[in-house]
């Protein structure tokens, strides 16, 4: 039996009933084969086994009081799995659907993709069953006070920076640093994500979807063709969807759907994304209310957003939303290019049948990585108590985003697999790590 193969079927015997992280595993280890053949040092130095297995668990309870005076209790995780080049560094996700399997599977995707951004940061995720919808300013801060009350004696620094992700943004980041600051009594770069005003980065909002419109750029330039007067389909609504749409939008592409959990709106005009900011970013609506904003647009309740012909995709909402059923309507409809804007965002099936139809498809540990490389960026300036312009770091992150392309698309080809960039993703993520691994010793 090859050496992958025998590490997938241990984990996933060893660690049951964690379906996210069984895919997350399987979708990088059956890539990595052919590299490991080549390099029987990584066999030899178990790397596989270290890295499968976290270096450090964390799952803890997190009472809050809610507006009617009652006590609510909710589950707090941190997974912190690989420090070999660098702190831990990923975000915290506030969500009904986060349990322990979905917080490894993104910690270790985040090991790959902070890996892959040429920055030294170590992978790690976290998060809790809590649901912010609904929830008035007052209930969140006392969740997440009481969140950080247990997590602060884990994070700092130079050791574990969050940020933010789903359910987690300037709101939440906000009231976490100011709980974490009363504890330790220090002002230090221990989050990403955070305000102007108390050292946080400009661009950081905007990152991973301008990364991922860059990626997407580097993609369709390899054809010779641009965004320009292309179609583009958007899942989600939220920050990396709507900064996705606005990089597109400034490419010259008309992007025409964008949705939430309760259907998706599409609009052949393009989407107005000033409307969809007022909407989503101040009164916190839902996709719904689009239709206030322009007459021409029509809403599907519960239907499915890749049903919308487009050249190309970019599935920006949660893990598995974009299926076989979906799959086959954007190979039928002429898709060009699907770029991941949110973690694992296709099925193992849906990732197949898109790359054996010839549809170039970038995973999300690839394509997304733009939000965790401006957040190591606000971590550098945050150290150096120095701030750099939106121009220099926009800059930063397009060039990064092109390294990441560059990296992935040889290191596919090199191993016989042009123009996988699954497989090229995971193997140059996972070279540098290993060998951080291999030259610090068993740790």
């Amino acid at each position: 039996m090859q050496y992958t193969q025998k590490i997938l079927e241990q984990t996933i015997k060893k660690n049951p009933n964690e379906p996210e992280f069984h895919q997350a595993i399987t979708e990088i280890l059956t890539t990595l084969q052919p590299f490991i053949n080549e390099h029987p040092q990584y066999e030899k130095e178990k790397v596989l086994e270290r890295m499968v297995e976290p270096e450090r668990q964390i799952i803890f309870r997190v009472p809050w009081v809610d507006d009617k005076g009652e006590i609510q209790v909710n589950r707090g995780y941190r997974v912190q799995s690989n420090s070999a080049i660098g702190p831990y560094k990923g975000g915290l996700r506030f969500h009904p659907s986060v349990n322990l399997s979905v917080i490894k599977f993104l910690s270790f995707e985040q090991i790959f993709k902070n890996s892959l951004t040429g920055l030294p940061i170590g992978g790690g995720k976290g998060g809790a069953d809590f649901d912010p919808k609904g929830k008035s300013d007052r209930e969140v801060m006392a969740f997440c006070q009481s969140f950080i009350n247990e997590l602060y004696r884990h994070i700092g620094a130079d050791w574990d920076i969050p940020a933010g992700d789903i359910g987690v943004g300037g709101r939440e980041i906000g009231f976490m640093y100011g709980q974490y600051k009363r504890l330790t009594g220090k002002y230090e770069g221990a989050f990403t994500g955070k305000g102007l005003t108390y050292g946080g980065s400009l661009v950081r909002t905007e990152a991973t979807g301008y990364g991922l419109v860059y990626m997407a750029e580097n993609m369709l330039h390899s054809k010779g063709i641009s965004f320009e007067d292309k179609k583009v389909a958007i899942s989600g609504s939220g920050n990396v969807a709507i900064y996705a749409a606005q990089k597109a939008s400034q490419f010259g592409a008309k992007v025409v759907t964008m949705s939430d959990s309760n259907g998706y709106v599409y609009d052949p005009d393009g989407m107005d994304i000033d409307a969809i900011k007022e909407i989503k970013e101040k009164r916190r609506g839902r996709i719904k209310e689009y239709l206030e904003y322009r007459k021409n647009a029509e809403y599907f309740e519960n239907g499915l957003v890749w049903s919308v012909p487009c050249d190309i995709a970019l599935p920006c909402a949660t893990q598995n939303e974009l299926q076989e059923d979906g799959a086959k309507l954007l190979i039928k409809n002429g898709c060009i290019v699907v770029a991941e804007g949110s973690n694992m965002s296709t099925s193992l099936e849906a990732t197949h049948l898109l790359q054996n139809s010839g549809v170039f498809f970038a995973p999300g540990k690839a394509a997304n990585a733009g939000g965790v490389a401006v957040s190591a960026l606000e971590m550098a300036q945050n150290s150096s108590r120095i701030s750099w312009s939106f121009e220099e770091i926009d800059c930063k992150l397009r060039n990064i985003m092109h390294e990441i392309y560059t990296n992935s698309f040889e290191a596919a080809e090199k191993y016989g697999m042009k123009g996988n960039l699954v497989a090229g993703a995971n193997i140059a993520g996972f070279k540098k790590v290993a060998d951080a691994m291999i030259q610090q010793g068993t740790v």
